[in-house]
């Protein structure tokens, strides 16, 4: 059964429909949307509103629709909405203002409208249409699978049946830093998911195979994420990341991204950024893991070395094109001991996209084309790098 969850991407991925239906007890009415590059479909919520009832408001920050089945909170420019929970979802798209109208991406009406928890809407994707009441199927809830399927066919040069695994960092109670300069409400789990699900849906657009570690607000814990998410078919792990700074003089000039592979720190900013993102390890849930012994703890060693060096190749390759992009400084590539690496047993790296700290970066980072511009400058990195790796093994062309 396709999930709400997968809904947005089908939006995102396919053809956007030129009109919502939708179905109520007092009739149907169809709403036009709003189509934008890079954005996929957008809905006019003043339509919305009348056709699914409510009332809205607009204090000039937040835009709120109250319902007869919650609350939804909207920031223009954020790829979120506070839907009443303990934190805002993420949406593949922000909201928009164009005049005096607010536009919200046609995935929030299948995903959070649509939600079966709520069961109070039916979205059918194939006719875009919304329906009013839940179905009998809705009221199971169905896990959200992490392995999407390509879309496309692998381009020249690059083999068939490559698979990378995008990992959003932090998530679910875990909110990672504040981010000082986002909009309010926004956290850096927020904004890696957005990134990270635009870098899905790129590399899919290529013919690369993706697994996602989470596609919703979700907490997967560190140790979970590489082995159990990027294991023999995997080409490479990537977790993506938002950096931060403890308050001091000129804390809020510094900005830049970096990428790291696993290995110990060689600088104490290197460490402080390690240590950061291992804090992460507070919220999780105990797990008893199987301790690796003797021979099997010798082998592990030496995989990890020989995966070392198609780490450092592929973090160089998300700096180089990382800067085409980022107008702040590029840091280089690092190294440092990283929980979510040190158990990886693929080539894996670890993106910290800017500074949370800096207005520039934080601006970079949550608004729609900024998001775009950093995700399809991954993309670029791992489809080059996944290049040269058919290459340095003597693989020819997409066959």
């Amino acid at each position: 059964m396709i999930t709400a969850a997968l809904l947005g991407a089908a939006i995102a991925l396919s053809s956007p429909p030129d009109q919502l239906q939708v179905t109520t007890q007092r009739g149907v009415q169809r709403i036009a949307l709003r189509v934008e590059q890079g954005l996929g479909a957008l809905v006019p919520l003043p339509n919305l509103v009348r056709a699914v009832g409510g009332s809205s408001t607009d204090d000039g920050k937040w835009v709120v629709w109250t319902t007869r089945f919650g609350k939804f909170g909207f920031l223009p420019g954020a790829p979120l909405v506070d839907a009443g929970g303990d934190s805002p979802r993420p949406l593949p798209a922000p909201s928009l203002r164009r005049g005096d109208t607010l536009f919200v991406p046609l995935a929030f009406v299948a995903e959070v409208l649509a939600d079966p928890a709520r069961r109070a809407w039916t979205w059918h994707a194939s006719t875009a249409t919304l329906e009013e009441g839940a179905t009998p199927s809705q009221l199971v809830s169905t896990p959200v699978p992490t392995r999407n399927e390509p879309v496309a066919a692998p381009r020249g040069g690059l083999r068939r049946h490559h698979r990378v695994t995008i990992d959003p960092g932090h998530g679910g109670t875990d909110p990672g830093n504040p981010g000082y300069y986002f909009p309010a409400g926004v956290k850096e789990k927020h904004v890696t998911l957005a990134v990270s699900l635009l870098v899905r849906d790129e590399l899919q657009r290529r013919g690369i195979q993706v697994t996602m570690t989470r596609t919703t607000d979700t907490l997967i814990n560190l140790a979970h994420r590489a082995p159990r998410y990027c294991r023999d078919d995997c080409d490479l792990f990537v977790s993506i990341h938002v950096n931060d700074l403890p308050q001091r003089p000129g804390w809020n000039a510094v900005r830049g991204f970096e990428t790291y592979f696993q290995a110990e720190a060689r600088t104490a900013d290197a460490a402080r950024v390690a240590a950061m993102e291992n804090e992460a390890i507070r919220y999780e849930v105990a797990d008893k893991e199987e301790e690796v012994r003797g021979l099997a703890f010798i082998l592990r060693d030496l995989q990890a070395n020989e995966f070392l060096r198609e780490s450092a190749r592929a973090a160089e390759l998300v700096q180089n094109f990382l800067s085409r992009v980022h107008d702040g400084n590029n840091r280089g590539v690092k190294q440092a001991n990283f929980a979510v690496l040190n158990t990886a047993r693929r080539p894996a790296i670890l993106i910290e996209l800017g500074f949370a700290t800096n207005r520039e970066d934080a601006r970079l980072m949550s608004t729609a084309s900024g998001q775009t511009a950093l995700a399809g400058a991954i993309a670029d990195a791992i489809e080059q790098y996944l290049i040269e790796f058919d290459r340095r093994t003597g693989v020819g062309e997409a066959n």
